[in-house]
């Protein structure tokens, strides 16, 4: 009996391990490298995987950089489920899975730090870089979304379509050389301090969001100027749900 619900257990742990966002996020990344490494030449396209860089701030983690004449393609993997619905400027996306719903970030947002880093990184310009998002898993979007967020078929057609040479092959050997150079070493230790500056920059916004909500009603405070008065033409922080509530702070 207690060897059946130690097996019992050891089951259900590792379902959890596997359903995790670290262990999702890998399995997600491997089989993208699988599709890029059987349907694209190796002698045109050279694929680095889990790139960490540095920034002026920290660190920032690619999952994919494939670099080639035709440009260098920064490839951000999400493993999901459900429906999805998002646009190009929102800043959330939304996970539908039957009555559930959860925010992410915008992917598109989140790579766009990632190819800013790296046309800094390794001079190069905006027509060069190419931002890719490629769903994998069993989801659906179910809003219209740009050519560069695909599913994980998609990619490689996407990648292809792309046929202006835009890199020299002497550039192409001087930035993958500027890759091996500057990119932190691949290990569980660099991905743990990543997750850790990651975790401390969203602990700051909610922090930041914390301080700024109305202590009454818990809605944003924003900032407005009096139009009268003796402190006419100032400015002060007033609930967004003016007019139902009328709480406002002073900016210190």
């Amino acid at each position: 009996m207690i060897t059946y619900i130690v097996i019992l257990f050891i089951f259900f742990l590792i379902i959890e391990i596997i359903k995790s966002p670290l262990v999702k996020g890998i399995l997600g990344e491997s089989i993208i490298n699988k599709m890029i490494e059987s349907s694209l030449d190796t002698t045109r396209y050279r694929l680095f995987k889990n790139v960490t860089l540095p920034t002026e701030s920290g660190s920032t983690q690619i999952d994919h950089l494939l670099v080639s004449v035709y440009g260098v393609f920064v490839i951000e993997t999400k493993n999901m489920r459900g429906w999805i619905f998002g646009g190009p400027k929102q800043s959330t996306w939304t996970q539908k899975i039957y009555r559930f719903s959860s925010k992410f970030q915008n992917p598109l947002h989140q790579n766009y730090k990632h190819t800013q880093t790296v046309q800094s990184a390794l001079g190069l310009a905006s027509n060069q870089v190419f931002s890719v998002v490629v769903f994998v898993g069993d989801c659906e979007f179910k809003t219209p979304m740009p050519e560069s967020v695909v599913y994980r078929k998609g990619m490689i057609r996407y990648i292809k379509n792309q046929t202006q040479p835009l890199v020299s092959d002497n550039d192409l050997a001087r930035i993958c050389a500027d890759i091996e150079s500057l990119r932190f070493a691949p290990s569980l230790k660099t991905r743990r301090e990543h997750v850790r500056h990651v975790t401390a920059i969203i602990e700051k916004k909610q922090y930041r969001l914390a301080q700024n909500q109305c202590p009454k009603c818990g809605k944003p405070m924003v900032l407005r100027t009096a139009k009268s008065g003796a402190n006419q033409g100032g400015q002060f922080w007033g609930c967004s749900g003016f007019p139902k509530c009328r709480v406002v702070k002073s900016i210190s």
